[in-house]
């Protein structure tokens, strides 16, 4: 039984229900399993069930009649037919499960007199021990949800969760932070994706950046790549996108604010070999964030953007991008997508505008074009002249620019000028049918980034 709890606590160790157990053979321990069916997704991966299967195949026969198994939780009535499938000798639990227990506590499926095989079986087995950990697990759980909880700010809006789901192609798991010291209480919203696979000290670490009316949903073609690839993807939604709380005054969002939320979130992720991905306000602000921690950089991966100084003018297309948001605030989002990349279904352009049901969660959409910076004396000029310095002279790490052909906005002359401030660049991969959202063109080039940022 204590071998049963060792692997609990393994279980517990990896997020699920400590339960272990292990199956012993004439007196040998033969196999062993502990819960995982969060970790597999599968709803059958029971530590009971695991242990079976490993036992079987330790044997080379389904059938287990000369076994036991120990257990540290009463088997649930799933488990229980297993072991009677199985027929197993002899079941030892430690803790008794009042709510789906059936080997006594709500039902005794072995003690059923019409089936045609009869286990034995004995609880109670180090109890204290079992059922200690599974209540320390489960109040370590209610504390993390009350810590979690995220309430809303007066001053801040959340868009309805229905509003995201059934996204076409978004499948993944929230993630959720609220006490980054600048946060000052707003929930900010982030995807952290991870390979089948363990995370080793060389796993790189995909930091996916969107900008403006965009949000993490940019990245859904180029997240099951990296991935397979076998990196980590950590994808933000910036505060007033996406999934993230949206402040109900414009004045809220400023330059410098936004670039402390990132700092802070990779300080508290503790993000290390990271490939910092960006477009658009993701490069604005993401090109400013390697030099605060250079050797948490490994690659630069960097689409239809910009470094915006203030000692150098801005593009007409941004400037007429500009105009265009000042005198139609409330332009449809979904159209705009639709535009750029006639290729993606109405439901994908539909997803774009998800985040925003009424102008009142606009205000960072609205507000975004005016905060880059133009003059000198603009928030954001001056620490992006030094990540210009940055860029020129003291980069060390592996740098790819894909540029989409298309882009009125922030097209080829932008991005080679910024080229040229990259220092050790190569050639930029070039996508003529490609516009502004690079990103939905991703497939090919994304398989093209896991090959470069490994070599």
């Amino acid at each position: 039984m204590r071998l049963a709890l060792a692997q609990a606590h393994a279980a517990a160790a990896q997020g699920e229900v400590p339960v272990g157990a292990v199956v012993v053979h004439q007196g040998r321990v033969i196999a062993w399993g502990r819960n995982a069916p969060i970790a597999g997704h599968d709803p059958t991966a029971h530590a009971e069930i695991e242990a079976l299967r490993a036992a079987a195949k330790v044997l080379g026969n389904y059938r287990l009649d000369d076994c036991e198994l120990f257990v540290t939780l009463e088997p649930c009535a799933m488990c229980s037919g297993a072991l009677l499938h199985a027929r197993m000798k002899r079941v030892v639990f430690g803790a008794t499960d009042p709510k789906t227990g059936a080997a006594g506590s709500v039902l005794n499926l072995f003690g059923e007199t019409r089936l045609n095989h009869h286990t034995a079986v004995q609880g109670g087995v180090l109890a204290a021990d079992c059922a200690g950990l599974l209540a320390d697990f489960f109040r370590q759980r209610r504390e993390e949800h009350r810590r979690n909880a995220h309430p809303l700010r007066e001053d801040a809006l959340r868009t309805p969760q229905a509003r995201f789901d059934l996204l076409p192609g978004y499948p993944w798991a929230p993630h959720y932070i609220s006490d980054l010291p600048s946060l000052n209480g707003l929930r900010l919203h982030y995807l952290d994706e991870r390979p089948s696979a363990p995370l080793g000290d060389d796993t790189l670490t995909w930091l996916c950046l969107h900008g403006n009316p965009a949000w993490s949903y940019l990245y859904r073609k180029m997240i099951p790549v990296f991935t397979a690839a076998g990196g980590r993807v950590v994808a933000p939604d910036l505060i007033g996108f996406g999934k993230s709380d949206k402040p109900k005054k414009e004045s809220a969002h400023t330059f410098s604010w936004h670039r402390q939320v990132l700092l802070e979130l990779i300080e508290r992720l503790d993000l290390r070999n990271v490939v910092l991905v960006v477009q658009d306000w993701g490069g604005l602000l993401g090109l400013t964030l390697p030099m605060a921690a250079p050797q948490r950089y490994r690659g630069l991966l960097v689409m239809n953007t910009t470094l915006a100084t203030g000692d150098a003018p801005l593009s007409p297309g941004f400037l007429a991008w500009r105009k265009m948001c000042a005198e139609k605030p409330v332009f449809d989002i979904a159209r705009l997508l639709a535009r750029g990349n006639p290729h993606l279904s109405e439901k994908e352009c539909a997803a774009y505008s998800a985040p925003f049901p009424d102008p009142g969660h606009r205000a960072a959409v609205r507000t975004f074009p005016a905060l880059v910076p133009e003059h000198p004396q603009d928030d954001g000029a001056v620490i992006s002249q030094l990540a210009r310095a940055f860029w020129q002279h003291q980069w060390q790490g592996q740098s790819l620019m894909v540029i989409g052909q298309q882009d009125p906005v922030l097209g080829e002359p932008v991005m080679r000028k910024l080229h040229q401030l990259i220092r050790h660049c190569p050639e930029p991969v070039l996508l003529p049918q490609a516009g502004h959202f690079v990103s939905e063109h991703s497939e090919a080039f994304a398989q093209i980034a896991c090959s470069h940022f490994k070599s």
